[in-house]
């Protein structure tokens, strides 16, 4: 199974500003002089910004003394980190045996071929980013993808558009009701 870990750099979705850096400086202080803080500290920027930003991991290594690279070596090692931003939405394609033989790499494609995206990327509206990742766990829902905490089984490529489609939908309303009601 391959497994894409570090893409091309992308843009960054709409709506995205500066990295505001003062957010993880109490997570730095909490850290800097304690023993493996290493992973700690990483997973911390992470859940400050949903990944970890290369500004961010100057600053670590500026306040801690940490190697940048060691740092990276850790990011691209393990896959519950991520150098890029991600979507709201994170699509997970089950690639897994049992999808596999029910035939998900053309589920897949209608996937990719409806957002225009490839395997680790995420739609310019911020909306969604798609992932392929090895098993899901749900093999008597084969093929499945799992969009949140929902999973979707015994899909086709129109029954995975269909649900990504009413998703957008629902972002789409609720974006319009936000401005609405700050306008």
């Amino acid at each position: 199974m391959r497994v894409l870990r570090v893409n091309k750099k992308q843009d960054k979705p709409a709506g995205d500003n500066k990295i505001d850096l003062k957010l993880i400086e109490p997570l730095i202080k909490k850290y800097k002089n304690k023993k493996g803080n290493l992973i700690p500290i990483l997973q911390g920027t992470q859940n400050i910004y949903g990944y970890i930003p290369q500004e961010a991991l100057m600053l670590i290594s500026k306040e801690t003394g940490l190697k940048v690279s060691d740092m990276y070596g850790v990011v691209t090692f393990y896959a519950q980190f991520r150098l890029n931003p991600v979507g709201k939405n994170i699509i997970k394609m089950c690639h897994g045996t049992a999808c596999h033989v029910q035939n998900v790499k053309a589920v897949t494609e209608d996937v990719q071929n409806f957002l225009t995206l490839k395997d680790g990327e995420t739609t310019k509206d911020g909306i969604f980013t798609l992932e392929t990742v090895a098993c899901l766990g749900c093999c008597s829902l084969a093929p499945v993808m799992m969009i949140g905490d929902e999973s979707y089984g015994k899909l086709n490529g129109k029954k995975a558009v269909e649900v990504i489609k009413e998703i957008k939908r629902k972002e789409t309303l609720a974006s319009k009701a936000k401005d609405i009601s700050n306008n």
